[in-house]
């Protein structure tokens, strides 16, 4: 296998081992230097050891995501305030055709499933990408983890159980995610806590991710009347100073604000019966180059 086809070959294969990295580890730069040295491994391998480039590349990547989330997690352990996974705007591509395929994509990419995802342990996280988000094999994914197939399916349970008693169990049509992303902005900037309070559910939350590096509750911020005046409090004299871009990030609509046409912050909202039950605002600088437009 020439060197040629060996780039080709991981190329047509990097956007699903950089989907399997950040699923599993929720930073853009942490995937990436997964990939990169997924990429080291893969083009010094012996061409004997890979019977199939898929698997092969899929178990590599897997193994070593595995072993930066144990890295990480001890450094989440002392982050300032609320951690957030990183925002990314998704663009699945034309190799994703399917619209089911396109909605379990982005299911397993949101920000709510991640944030769920973070309690798992670094295995059962694993076992759940694979097979949720991607779709492998119990073999397979036993052969990239080095577990028998009974001991995959036994994780595969409990990471299923755990995500859903977790997750947000409900569907919203983005279009209605969108219009009511819309009108909280305008109820936002407009300093009307009255509407804010009939958008947002009465046990709503606002979680705030800066990293203390930039200004945002340290803590989650809870009931509908707590969240309305803390957003109204951060609103004013926001809407001259920001420019506000409608953005996909993680599967749905976001709010990217901009200040001096770099991101300084990205609002999403998760939607129950029609009101806002969840507020996600990032604000670590750290977390915002994934979303940059320039």
């Amino acid at each position: 296998m020439v060197t040629e086809t060996l780039t080709d070959v991981f190329q047509e294969h990097r956007p699903m081992l950089t989907g399997v990295a950040y699923r599993m580890l929720g930073r853009v730069a942490d995937a990436e230097d997964v990939v990169q040295e997924a990429w080291l491994r893969w083009s010094s391998a012996d061409r004997g050891d890979v019977r199939e480039p898929r698997a092969y590349l899929v178990r590599i990547t897997t193994r070593l995501a595995l072993d930066r989330l144990r890295q990480v997690q001890s450094r989440r352990e002392s982050y300032v305030g609320p951690w957030l996974p990183e925002p990314v705007v998704t663009d699945f591509g034309p190799s994703v055709p399917d619209t089911a395929e396109r909605a379990m994509l982005a299911d397993s990419v949101s920000l709510a499933v991640l944030v769920v995802l973070e309690s798992l342990s670094p295995l059962e996280r694993a076992v759940f990408v694979l097979r949720e988000a991607f779709g492998f094999p119990y073999a397979e994914i036993a052969t990239a983890l080095d577990r028998s197939e009974a001991a995959v399916r036994q994780l595969a349970g409990r990471a299923r159980r755990h995500v859903d008693e977790g997750r947000p169990r409900y569907d919203v049509d983005p279009a209605e995610r969108r219009d009511l992303t819309e009108r909280f902005l305008a109820a936002a900037a407009g300093g009307d806590l009255e509407q804010l309070l009939a958008l947002l559910a009465p046990d709503a939350r606002l979680v705030g991710d800066s990293g203390g590096k930039a200004k945002a509750p340290l803590r989650v911020i809870d009931s509908a009347d707590k969240v309305g005046r803390f957003l109204l409090a951060v609103a004013r004299g926001a809407e001259s100073a920001f420019e506000f871009r409608f953005v996909e990030v993680n599967g749905a609509p976001a709010l990217l604000a901009l200040a001096g046409g770099r991101p300084d912050s990205v609002f999403q909202i998760e939607v129950r019966d029609g009101r806002i039950q969840c507020v996600y605002i990032v604000r670590n600088p750290e977390k915002l180059h994934a979303v940059d437009p320039g």
